[in-house]
């Protein structure tokens, strides 16, 4: 068998490649905040958008814990499934609400409800708050989906960190014995490795996320910190994204070799020269990888 990065490349046109140089050519990689008083600047100078009109907020209870979240039905009311949205944000910041515009673009093309929950941030509330606030709502969802919008079919998925979280709100659903009742997870850019042992881990070792978010934990090779080292056998069909300038192209490149090592049915897509965070910015490249994340979401 022969593998390489071209055979998990997927193909563009040269259009969409201008067009992302254009985009990503002059800008250098970024970081994030690297203190706490840096953190907090950046969240003060963020602007909060406005959101979905038509978006609800609840407080939701997953086994007795109680969890924020918003959810975004389709307009002609029929939802063919339910779909657990995980924003990112490096554990320290984001909120549910900034996931609005493509979680109404979500759920008007497949038909779905979307939930997505407002876990609480490091470093006022490190890890497991987080990991337990998403695995709450889901909880919430296999009770209650059923009755409350006429649909059982379950999917996951996550941006950034919120990929981390939903690979660990996975392994903790089955380890309740309920994974059954989701039928795939679509992950964009996770961070699988936050222990920084093994070489792609080493290359965030220093971002101050880390500190933030396990910084308490004197062993990050544990499953729901690090998921790379879980036994990974008996989760949905899983769909990763990355791109190709990544920093953690590698991490997700180990966790599709892990997956498939376990038996589950993983598909990995890198897109060329793109960056973290890529599909939230207005390229062409970023608007192929949506719609094949909605297309591949579409037959769970």
């Amino acid at each position: 068998m022969r593998l390489g990065l071209d055979d998990v490349m997927v193909p563009v046109t040269a259009d969409a490649l201008a067009d992302s140089h254009a985009v990503y050519g002059a800008a250098p990689a970024g970081r994030g905040p690297e203190n706490d008083a840096e953190l907090r600047r950046v969240r003060a100078q963020r602007v909060v958008p406005a959101g979905d009109d038509h978006a609800t907020e609840e407080i939701v209870h997953g086994d007795g814990r109680p969890v924020p979240v918003r959810i975004i039905a389709p307009a002609n009311g029929t939802a063919q499934g339910v779909h657990l949205d995980i924003h990112g944000g490096g554990f320290y910041m984001g909120a549910a609400i900034q996931r609005d515009t493509r979680n109404r673009r979500l759920a008007e093309s497949l038909g779905i409800v979307v939930v997505s929950v407002d876990y609480r941030l490091a470093p006022e509330r490190p890890w497991p708050a987080a990991p337990d606030d998403c695995e709450a709502a889901a909880l919430w969802l296999v009770e209650c989906a059923e009755s409350r919008f006429g649909s059982s079919r379950l999917t996951i998925g996550g941006f950034s960190a919120g990929s981390t979280l939903a690979v660990t709100t996975l392994l903790r659903l089955r380890d309740r014995g309920v994974i059954d009742r989701f039928g795939g997870a679509a992950l964009q850019f996770g961070t699988y490795d936050l222990s920084g042992h093994t070489p792609a881990g080493r290359l965030i070792a220093d971002e101050y996320f880390l500190q933030a978010y396990v910084g308490h934990v004197p062993d990050r090779t544990v499953p729901d910190v690090s998921p790379i080292y879980a036994d990974l056998h008996d989760l949905p069909p899983t769909l990763l994204v990355v791109g190709e300038l990544d920093v953690l192209l590698e991490d997700n490149v180990a966790m599709a070799g892990r997956l498939a090592v376990a038996g589950v049915d993983v598909d990995l897509r890198v897109y060329p020269k793109s960056p973290h965070g890529f599909t939230s910015r207005p390229t062409a490249i970023a608007a192929m990888a949506l719609a094949d994340i909605d297309r591949w979401l579409s037959t769970r």
